[in-house]
């Protein structure tokens, strides 16, 4: 068995000859917090997708667990899209239901009291929620799960700045301490305070893999201070594009 939860040697993705990763190598341990960071189009959701198990990849090589995605690594992955994938007609409590069934860690009681928290009523149904609702309700179904991997695309981006600090709790207070917790943001302030390790990904490469504690030693500043100045250059958006 690896010692780390997230292995990439080599990973290459390409949409219509258009690369979206380039060259991957990444390992990623255990009980861990880890940002992925990066502008919009830089290849957070592509790399995210992969891990998934939702695409794959046009060359190279990945693992999660010790293992090549397979419907092993499905079954200890949890994923937070970054926009919502069911139907409106769909009740939270539906949801759960759904979830319970299909994946043998979610707790439903835990997703209930999560709803309590977070102001959400599980009997009311999708179309009749807020935005920003609906996205609570994707981060119940993914830290209801006692994963090994939780993969969380823009947990933050579709929240007023008030509540980011509420569902950054809400992700702290309820994940697998035994496993990893992967963020893909690029509202890198807001986060940094709860991470462990920091991804630089920049046109589909990693500029940079390191602790937090080691970027804010050596640089003498904040992990934020240096994203904004090796991204100076580059705009930045509340959502990745498509595919990317």
């Amino acid at each position: 068995m690896s010692d780390f939860l997230i292995e990439c040697r080599g990973l290459y993705k390409s949409y219509d000859l258009r690369p979206a990763l380039s060259g991957v190598d990444l390992e990623v341990g255990p009980g861990r917090i880890v940002g992925l960071l990066g502008p919009n189009g830089s290849g957070k959701t592509t790399l995210i997708k992969l891990l998934c198990g939702l695409l794959q990849p046009t060359t190279g090589w990945l693992a999660v667990d010790g293992q090549a995605v397979s419907p092993y690594t499905k079954s200890v992955v949890s994923y937070l899209p970054d926009r919502m994938y069911f139907a409106d007609w769909m009740r939270a409590a539906d949801l759960f239901d759904l979830f319970r069934d299909f994946y043998a860690d979610f707790d439903y009681e835990k997703a209930i009291a999560m709803c309590r928290s977070l102001g959400v009523e599980p009997r009311d149904r999708l179309k009749a929620m807020s935005k920003g609702t609906k996205e609570k309700v994707q981060l119940v179904l993914a830290m209801a799960r006692d994963a090994k991997l939780y993969l969380l695309d823009e947990p933050i981006a579709g929240v007023d700045p008030a509540a980011r600090d509420f569902i950054l709790k809400t992700i702290l207070t309820n994940y697998n301490e035994e496993g990893t917790v992967l963020i893909s943001t690029h509202l890198i302030s807001d986060v940094e305070k709860v991470l462990d390790e920091a991804i630089f990904l920049k046109q589909g490469k990693i500029m940079l893999h390191e602790t937090v504690d080691n970027i804010r030693a050596r640089e003498g500043r904040s992990v934020d201070a240096l994203f904004r100045d090796i991204f100076r250059a580059e705009p930045m958006f509340d959502g990745e594009k498509e595919g990317f």
